[in-house]
């Protein structure tokens, strides 16, 4: 079986470090190389050491054009504007690219889909088994359980996160917003503070916890009087993450230009 060569954009990162330690893990992939921005210590060093083992005799890059014209397959956990950038270059060279990146506008989410018009692009705010399982269970329960039931998103991660809620917790809320038939931009009560008054019915609420070295728990609670129903995922660690990302970028390599998700590459569509 020829191996996937598979590329990581912001390699030394704590997802990309993972990231390049899970292809080397998988028989099926190799790594093609990594790149950082231009001011990371990681630049010039070799690859391996951030993966975890000897030498492997490639350097981590600061340009990622190069990588894109080499790799079958990207993947990209660094921030909104770069892997925008990085969608237009996937685009530009066909190779397929997995999007694990939070905090994506509107706009951004616009602009990959365009550029997936070019080429099989995946992206999903979490990538595990575990969660994308909680999302069809989530949509599932709001569609079936009476107005009667308030929804909340309680999610926590590590004190470094950068972005609130997290991706995987807005995810979580649109599967509910979907299983009643809205919008959730349109029901999302994301920030309580003061005297708010009671709670306005059909609201989905979003509560973010930050501390330590957390690496994701999600909870969706459905509440109504007398009984309550919580639907959890904890991550005990980011190679969760990182197996589902390989796992995507190796099922991308062979996919047909399209905007994809977990639940794609999963077989749950």
């Amino acid at each position: 079986m020829t191996e996937v060569r598979i590329g990581v954009v912001g390699c030394g990162g704590r997802m990309g470090r993972s990231n390049l330690s899970a292809i080397l893990a998988d028989p099926g992939a190799s790594i093609a190389g990594g790149t950082e921005r231009e001011d990371s210590p990681a630049v010039g060093r070799d690859i391996g050491f951030l993966a975890g083992v000897d030498e492997i005799g490639l350097l981590v890059g600061a340009d990622p054009g190069p990588l894109f014209e080499e790799a079958d397959a990207i993947v990209d956990f660094t921030a909104p504007a770069a892997s925008v950038a990085h969608a237009r270059q996937a685009a530009a060279t066909g190779t397929a690219l997995v999007i694990g990146t939070t905090g994506l506008s509107e706009e951004d989410l616009a602009e990959i889909r365009r550029e997936a018009d070019k080429t099989a692009i995946v992206q999903a705010a979490n990538m595990s088994l575990g969660v994308n399982l909680v999302l069809g269970l989530v949509e599932q329960a709001a569609s079936r359980l009476s107005p009667d039931f308030d929804i909340e998103v309680l999610e926590m991660h590590h004190r470094d996160k950068v972005d609130a809620p997290s991706g995987t917790a807005l995810a979580l809320g649109a599967a509910a917003a979907r299983g009643r038939g809205v919008e959730l931009e349109g029901v999302a009560q994301k920030v309580r503070d003061g005297i708010t008054g009671a709670r306005r019915s059909g609201d989905i609420g979003f509560a973010t916890l930050r501390g330590g070295d957390v690496a994701g728990e999600h909870s969706v609670i459905f509440a109504a009087p007398g009984e309550r129903i919580e639907l959890t995922h904890k991550a005990g660690n980011r190679e969760i993450f990182a197996r589902g990302a390989i796992k995507a970028a190796l099922w991308a390599a062979g996919q047909r230009p399209g905007l994809y998700s977990m639940r794609d590459v999963l077989g749950l569509t």
